[in-house]
């Protein structure tokens, strides 16, 4: 049975947050989460607290089943572009120039390994 997590309004770009997430997809959430933990990224930190989110939310829908015991991986994860803040910032001769600030939202799904094969 798989587990979803999801964070909303991450204030990162989506190509800044894909760089990391690209990185964990398909391996095992243990493999996952010792490459988030020893990434540089900022990124790096947002993706690691959901995917905490999604180990502990597959252990709520299983009870009684231990996430180490169970051989759990990042069935799919992925990144959408959110909202966009649009500011104005002053430039020389009295233009303004854009600056946009962007967001993301994060999802992930775990899933037991013996039953992604099967």
């Amino acid at each position: 049975m798989e587990a979803i997590a999801r964070l909303k309004n991450c204030p990162m770009s989506p190509r800044k947050m894909r760089l990391v997430v690209n990185n964990i997809r398909g391996k095992n959430v243990y493999q996952a989460l010792n490459i988030l933990k020893f990434s540089k990224g900022e990124g790096s930190i947002w993706v690691e607290k959901v995917l905490l989110s999604a180990i502990s939310n597959w252990e709520n829908r299983n009870e009684g089943e231990s996430a180490s015991d169970s051989n759990l991986i990042v069935k799919t994860a992925f990144v959408d572009g959110g909202s966009v803040l649009k500011r104005f910032q002053p430039a020389p001769h009295g233009r303004a120039h854009r600056i946009r600030k962007r967001m993301n939202h994060i999802t992930i799904i775990v899933d037991n390994k013996a039953e992604v094969v099967a």
